[in-house]
């Protein structure tokens, strides 16, 4: 299961607050960069949010993913490049597996991930910080490389980025 249909609600309630999720938006000038580098003909966006990224994106087709909005809430196919951005601190514990498991399903070249490790600014309908998981850098770094080939890694004082590379991935 990657999210419980009572989270799903919540996420949806919270991505009502115009200031949530726009953390995507300021890495979109290193996303650009990474497309023209790479050439990407697509970009999926791994729990888009608001999909604010795309409007800041140059001429790619964007494909969003984001199971708290029914619009792109359908499981996305395989992509070459894949970025989740701030996302992963917002899975529900138990289902933390099964969402990387299906993140290396869909990063068949190369993928861009940010993880924030701090708590947020907000809180879950339910009272609990909207971070669920808050663990640094050597705690994700393990079962990241059990599913991708780090390629760069990046531990700043509130989250770290990793570019990713899909293990015998097409990139």
């Amino acid at each position: 299961m990657l999210i419980s249909e009572e989270y799903r609600k919540m996420q949806k309630k919270l991505h009502k607050n115009e200031s949530y999720g726009s953390t995507s938006e300021l890495y979109a000038d290193l996303i650009n960069g990474l497309i023209s580098k790479y050439q990407f003909k697509e970009i999926l966006d791994y729990g888009a949010g608001k999909c604010r990224l795309k409007a800041k994106l140059g001429k790619i087709n964007y494909i969003a993913y984001e199971p708290s909005n029914e619009l792109y809430a359908k499981q996305p196919d395989p992509c070459k490049f894949v970025v989740s951005i701030d996302v992963l601190e917002h899975i529900e514990p138990e289902c933390l597996d099964a969402v990387l498991d299906d993140m290396q399903r869909v990063t068949v070249g190369y993928g861009f991930y940010t993880i924030h490790i701090k708590p947020a600014k907000k809180n879950l309908p339910d009272g609990r910080n909207a971070h669920l998981i808050q663990k640094p850098m050597n705690w994700w770094l393990p079962k990241l490389e059990l599913r991708f080939d780090i390629i760069s890694k990046l531990e700043l004082s509130n989250r770290c980025e990793f570019l990713l590379k899909a293990k015998n991935g097409l990139g």
